[in-house]
This record gives structure tokens, C-alpha cells and sequence, in this order.
């Protein structure tokens, strides 16, 4: 590669050198970008996004959607400021970087690996058609600790349960340091067409994301500040706060780790230099530990996706009952706790892990409804909607995967708001209808005298719901159709 020339239109630009094509997915920063960093190193960089939704697994959601662009747009700004703007195209993703590569005579394509079943497989042909075409190519592992397939058992098998697979990634694991962002980059000669980041049409022409933006802010500056007040003021408290939904007791990193907007290598970096005590086998780095276990077993379960990874699931008598999905979409189940969940997800794009396990209990457990019906509502909805952590956990709380969850230990909704939410902010804060019921009944307002609901203003079956489903009932007729999936086909 020659040095770079002089600089042409206020960017500096390279003679006689063939470009270096960094095809960005996942991976919407500047910081700690293995294929960016490496291929600033040689020569003029254009950094490209394709929006290919027909080629992943799933098409992102709307919330995802929303996220994406603004992501992107925040991207397209850092990317300008370090001298070789970024380049949009839409449609099938190797015909466009190779139109690209035509347009500025890039010879090499640059790109950090995904391990997602469909998009690593296209990968795979992709390689060998662009090397048939005479690229150069070249992959980095930038989004996970480890990589998936370097994981096994002693019998050479992929794991299973999680607790043996993190003992086993905790000796392996020696993440270098984050690496730096490129002082600036070499813009190619000859620059490519690109489309305008509204063409993409990835918001909604009829805006729901107000509660999003007020909640977030996409891209690598939102990602490092909720890491630095995490390490500062919440860190320490983790383990006990990470199951109050009404604290800010957790990172709130997950949508920034999805979209690559920060490295699970910056985020471990950070925790190990906070100063907290024995990081390394805390709570929080578990739960990174959970982010890896996930794409291991999708990467090894591809199927999973849209079937149980445990058999007899397939036989289980799920429910269809249009009117009960739609109550629990709209939080209108008549169980506080649940619908509090479920209206801050549709409210803020994300919901508190520990809801995430009491909303999804009570749809495939007190309702029966299928799973995939909770996780398709999860992937459309979440602004973190990442498909091998949402898979996981779909899973794991309908007792048909991996390391899961019985499918007899059955949420009570009512004990799990007095445990975690024992003075009702949180459900106060979602369901305003309710804020002035006295704590002893805000998680089973039904149970309260008629004085207590009159004096609370509160008229149950009208400005808040009857419980759709009682309890008891319903947790014996989850176990009995368990047991049914237990006889012989």
C-alpha cells in the first residue's frame, strides 16, 4: 500500500491505491472495530451499510427499525468528521459491495463476523464468490468475548447448561484491550453513490416511539454513558438491585451491544477497571456470560428459532385465544405486575429483565399461549430485540430449552410485585389508573375492600381489568397439560 497523498477537498486521499471496502452490520462504531482498524491501516477506507433484511434470519422488528436509524444517523456523523463519509445502499448485499468496489475500485472487503444462523451461511458463499471474483476478504471476531464454535465439552459437543459453559469460557478468556478509533480516515478517489438514510424507510410514518426518545439515545454516545453511570453509580449494587424494576439498578447497555454501538470487550474493560471487588465473577459479568451462552447455542441450535430444542414440546397443547394475547399485549391481564411490564415495553422499547420473566410466565403458563406468539410481540417491540438472546429466553421460561426453567416453577404475578416491587412504584408508574391504591393492594387490587377501590378511584372491569385468568386454575391447568406431553406419542 503507498502512503497517503495530499489532500483533496479537505480529505485526505490516496494515489494509486486500491480501497478498502468495511461492510458494517452489527457493528455501528467507530471504537474497538477490528475491520475498521485494520483496514485504516492500509490505505483509503469506504465504510458501507446495506440494508438487507430479506437475508437474516428474521427482518427486524419496528422498534429495532427505529433504533437503526437513528444509530446510523449518529454513525454517518463520526464518520464524516473522520474524513470518508458512510455509504448506504439497500438490497441484495453482494451485488451492492460489488458495485461499490466498481464504483471505487476496492479490491478487498472488510467485515466482522456475525454467527447468526442464515447471515453466517450467507457469509460462507459470500467468501467464496467474492474470492471467484478476485477480492480479497477478510473477517474479524467484534462482537462476542469468544467464539461460539471455540466452546465445547469434553466430549466435543456444544453445552447445554450454562453454568459448566462460563466455567469453561472464564479460562479461556483474555479479551485483548478495546482499540482505539482511527485518528482519521483516507477517503477514496472516487466516491460512491449513496442513498439518503431516509430512503431506508425504517421509522414509522405513523411516529409511536415518543416514549423511545425520551428513553434513549441510540449510538456510540448514548452506549458509553450508560456504561459510565452504570460503573459509577450502580455497579455496585447489582446483585440486589438487578431484580427491582423500580430502580435504575441495571445497565441498560443491551441495545447498544446488539446494534455493536460498544464491544462486550469495552464493557468488560470498564467493569474490570471500576475498582469493584472480585468483577470477574460478579453478577454482572454473568450476565455477559448469558449474551455469550446465547449465540453459542443458536449457533449450534439453528433451529430453535421457531421449534423447541426439547422434543416433546412439540406436542404441547397450546392455547389460541385471540382475545387473551391481545389483553396481555396491551397490558390488560389484570395482574398489576404483568401489565406494567408489558406497557413500559410498549411505552419505552424495552422491558426490566425480571418483568421479562413474570410477563412471559404468565402468557405461556397461565394463558398457554405459544411461546413464539410472546417471542414474535418481544421481537417487534424491543429496541434490544437481539434473536439468540430472545430465543434463550422464550425458552427458558416455557421449560423447552436449554438450561431452562421447569415448566412446573410457574410465576405467581401477585408475589413476585410484593417481592420486587414491594411498594408499588414501579406498577404506579405504568399503570397510573392504580397510583393511588394503598401498597397492600397494588398487586392484587381485586382483593381490596370496596372502600379502598372507591377511595382509590379505582372501578375495576372499567378504568382497570378483572384478572383474565385466576391463578390457581390456571397454574393446575398448565401442569396438567405438562403431564400430558410426558405420556407416550
Amino acid at each position: 500500500w503507498q502512503e497517503a497523498g495530499p489532500s483533496v477537498n479537505g480529505y485526505s486521499s490516496v494515489s494509486n491505491t486500491s480501497p478498502i471496502i468495511v461492510w458494517l452490520r452489527h457493528d455501528l462504531r467507530l471504537a474497538d472495530n477490528p475491520a475498521l482498524h485494520a483496514a485504516s491501516k492500509l490505505g483509503a477506507v469506504v465504510p458501507v451499510f446495506v440494508l438487507a433484511s430479506d437475508e437474516e434470519d428474521l427482518p427486524p422488528g419496528g422498534a429495532s427499525n427505529w433504533w437503526l436509524h437513528q444509530s446510523l444517523k449518529s454513525l454517518g456523523r463520526q464518520f464524516n468528521a473522520l474524513g470518508s463519509p458512510l455509504i448506504i445502499r439497500q438490497g441484495e448485499s453482494i451485488g451492492e459491495l460489488q458495485q461499490v468496489a466498481k464504483e471505487t475500485g476496492a479490491t478487498a472487503i472488510y467485515w466482522n463476523r456475525s454467527f447468526n444462523p442464515k447471515i453466517a451461511s450467507r457469509d460462507a458463499a459470500m467468501v467464496e464468490n467474492l474470492r471467484t471474483s478476485g477480492f480479497k476478504t477478510q473477517s474479524f471476531r467484534a462482537n462476542l468475548l469468544l467464539d461460539p464454535r471455540a466452546i465445547e465439552t469434553q466430549q466435543g459437543r456444544p453445552y447445554t447448561v450454562f453454568t459448566p459453559f462460563w466455567k469453561a469460557c472464564l479460562k479461556q478468556l483474555n479479551p485483548p484491550s478495546p482499540l482505539p478509533i482511527p485518528t482519521s480516515l483516507i477517503r477514496p478517489d472516487k466516491q460512491p453513490d449513496t442513498l439518503d438514510l431516509h430512503e431506508l424507510h425504517l421509522e414509522h410514518q405513523v411516529d409511536w416511539t415518543v416514549g423511545m426518545r425520551r428513553a434513549w439515545a441510540p449510538g456510540t454516545s448514548g452506549a458509553n454513558l450508560n456504561l459510565k453511570l452504570f460503573t459509577r453509580y450502580a455497579l455496585q449494587e447489582y446483585d440486589h438491585q438487578r431484580d427491582l424494576p423500580g430502580v435504575v439498578g441495571t445497565s441498560r447497555l443491551s441495545p447498544h451491544l446488539h446494534f455493536g454501538e460498544i464491544s462486550p470487550q469495552q464493557v468488560w474493560y470498564a467493569i474490570a477497571e471500576s475498582g469493584a471487588a472480585e468483577w470477574k465473577n460478579s453478577q454482572f459479568i454473568t450476565e455477559l456470560g448469558w449474551r455469550e451462552f446465547a449465540q453459542h447455542l443458536l449457533h449450534h441450535f439453528p433451529h430453535t428459532i421457531n421449534e423447541p430444542l426439547r422434543a416433546p414440546f412439540n406436542r404441547f397443547p397450546w392455547q389460541k385465544n385471540a382475545g387473551h394475547l391481545q389483553a396481555w399485549q396491551k397490558g390488560c391481564t389484570g395482574y398489576p405486575l404483568v401489565d406494567a411490564g408489558m406497557r413500559e415495553l410498549w411505552a419505552s422499547g424495552w422491558m426490566h429483565n425480571r418483568m421479562r420473566m413474570v410477563a412471559g410466565s404468565f402468557l405461556v403458563k397461565h394463558l398457554r399461549i405459544d411461546w413464539r406468539e410472546g417471542a414474535n410481540w418481544f421481537w417487534d417491540t424491543l429496541v434490544d430485540a437481539d434473536l439468540a438472546s430472545n430465543t434463550l429466553g422464550w425458552q427458558w421460561i416455557s421449560g423447552c430449552g436449554a438450561d431452562a426453567a421447569p415448566y412446573f416453577r410457574i410465576f405467581n404475578p401477585v408475589i413476585q410485585g410484593e417481592k420486587f416491587d414491594p411498594h408499588g412504584d414501579y406498577v404506579r408508574r405504568w399503570i397510573p389508573e392504580l397510583k393511588k391504591l394503598p401498597p397492600k393492594w397494588i398487586h392484587k387490587p381485586w382483593t381490596a375492600p370496596s372502600i379502598v377501590l372507591q377511595d382509590s378511584r379505582v372501578r375495576l372491569g372499567e378504568n382497570y381489568p378483572m384478572p383474565i385468568v385466576d391463578h390457581k386454575e390456571a397454574r393446575n391447568a398448565a401442569l396438567d397439560a405438562l403431564k400430558s406431553i410426558r405420556q407416550p406419542a
